[in-house]
């Protein structure tokens, strides 16, 4: 039997986060830089040469690699991310930081993996379970050093409060775990920050969208894909009405 592109993408995502787990070790004892290049060169690597074996007609779209343009006219075009959150990862200790494997075909996002690799946690497609039960307060999650302002805006509207993590793999998680309630984004993304992350919290039952309320669109010729909004759906007629506005 075959194995699904879910199981792909879950086992792609995974091995590719043990990988990471091992250059880390390795490199205990260089630098943040040190580890940040390695990093992301191994795992893309890993990544492409294990779709080229799994999935040898498919396009790759990945961070680190050449923007092949066969991918515009392809049917099926996996957009990976292989080190998101490449600051996290360098500082040792750090668990926010993630792996994105994702399956776009024939205008949509079919299949995806997030690995939280430090957790040792996978969420994959096609069912990812729905988070708990929300609390009374929101909590909205943004970055340690930088929260956007409609991520603020948002938590006064809410009477909310925030919760700090790196990587947007880790964030996007986070609302699925049930961590936290609300992600909201306007700083300048790109195609792979997102992809794995938003059909991970499709298949959860989350609310997926730009911040205007209009749908995430993916392997686009211009692949920055600057804003989204990943929430509760209870949650998301208050949010959009602050960040649509």
């Amino acid at each position: 039997m075959s194995q699904s592109d879910h199981e792909l993408a879950a086992q792609l995502a995974t091995e590719a986060g043990r990988l990471l787990l091992g250059v880390r070790s390795d490199l205990a004892d260089g630098s943040e830089a040190e580890r940040k290049a390695a990093g992301d060169k191994r795992s893309h690597d890993f990544l492409v040469a294990a779709l080229a074996r799994h999935r040898p007609a498919d396009v790759v779209l990945s961070e680190e690699g050449a923007d092949d343009k066969a991918r515009l006219t392809a049917d099926r075009v996996w957009i990976v991310d292989p080190l998101d959150g490449t600051r996290e990862f360098s500082e040792l200790g750090r668990e926010d930081w993630a792996v994105h494997v994702a399956l776009w075909q024939a205008g949509d996002l079919v299949a995806g993996a997030v690995a939280l690799p430090a957790q040792g946690v996978t969420l994959a497609t096609p069912t990812v379970a729905a988070p708990p039960a929300a609390p009374d307060v929101a909590r909205i999650v943004v970055s340690r050093t930088r929260p956007p302002a409609v991520a603020l805006a948002v938590r006064d509207a809410l009477g909310g409060v925030l919760v700090e993590l790196g990587s947007a793999g880790a964030k996007v998680a986070s609302v699925v775990q049930g961590i936290s309630d609300v992600y909201v984004h306007a700083g300048g993304q790109y195609e792979w920050d997102s992809a794995a992350p938003v059909a991970v919290a499709r298949a959860a039952g989350l609310h997926t969208s730009r911040i205007d309320g209009s749908p995430l669109v993916y392997n686009q010729d211009n692949v920055r894909l600057p804003d989204l909004v990943v929430c509760r759906p209870e949650l998301a007629a208050a949010v959009l009405a602050v960040t649509a506005g």
